[in-house]
């Protein structure tokens, strides 16, 4: 299962360099991209809190933690998004590399 976690949650982040280059080079970006990256991080996240709940290990702890905490900052940024409002750019880079460190850890258990 954990290997259809990392998979999803890979999906997951290509998906959301897409939206990052767009939101850095004032592109627009489609609401199919945004809704499809929160749908793919939301599958993978519960997934993996199944996989916590399973197999309790510090690895998978500490990897879902980091990734509620960007999903935290993924909502919050979504929600200004639909009310017109601009996210600040460090909020962005902050989720993007919780996620990643998040991610990173996920790779490491498997190893």
């Amino acid at each position: 299962m954990l290997y259809l976690i990392i998979s999803i949650f890979a999906i997951a982040a290509i998906v959301g360099l897409v939206i990052l280059k767009n939101w850095l080079t004032s592109a627009k970006t489609s609401r199919t991209v945004v809704y499809t990256h929160g749908a793919f991080a939301a599958i993978a996240l519960v997934l993996l809190l199944v996989q916590v709940l399973q197999n309790p290990t510090s690895h998978l702890r500490t990897s879902l933690t980091l990734f509620v905490i960007a999903a935290i900052g993924g909502f919050y940024m979504f929600f200004r998004d639909l009310k017109g409002k601009f996210s600040p750019i460090w909020l962005a880079v902050i989720h993007a590399l919780l996620a990643v460190s998040g991610f990173i850890i996920l790779l490491l258990t498997i190893i």
